[in-house]
């Protein structure tokens, strides 16, 4: 896990390390990533160091989410794109690799094959879900 002196993102927002930015404004900055998974691969970063969801606040996430679909449309409209994905990992398990939370754009054509949802619907029943569903309303803050 970084910290934000040694934060990839951190240095970014810092102007340490370029980038190919697309947005910038007071809070939020989004830049090519240089994986490029397909083209115009786009990172939506706070500039505020907040390593995932669970410790994004919701004033950050608010003004984060704000500039999604302006980005998604720009995205769009430049790539000409079929679809478009919006990703987030969170933790380690979840596959993040980098410790500041970012929202990955991942623009979708034709017939590529990044991923595909797994249906696990027959291992869960109505009941199971229902048990869920209370537990999480009970954790709600």
């Amino acid at each position: 896990m970084s910290n934000q002196s040694d934060c990839i993102f951190c240095k970014i927002v810092q102007g340490e390390i370029p980038s190919s930015k697309i947005y910038e404004d007071e809070e939020a900055v989004a830049f090519l990533d240089l994986s490029q998974v397909t083209k115009g691969h786009t990172l939506l970063i706070p500039k505020d160091h907040q390593e995932n969801i669970f410790s994004l606040n919701e004033e950050t996430a608010a003004k984060l989410f704000s500039k999604v679909p302006e980005i998604a449309r720009a995205l769009k409209k430049t790539f000409n794109c079929d679809g478009l994905n919006i990703v987030n990992n969170n933790g380690e398990k979840a596959d993040q690799s980098i410790f500041h939370y970012h929202l990955h754009f991942i623009p979708r054509y034709g017939d590529d094959i990044l991923y595909h949802w797994v249906d696990n619907s027959d291992k869960y029943t109505t009941e199971d879900l229902q048990s869920y569903a209370q537990d999480v309303k009970a954790n709600l803050e």
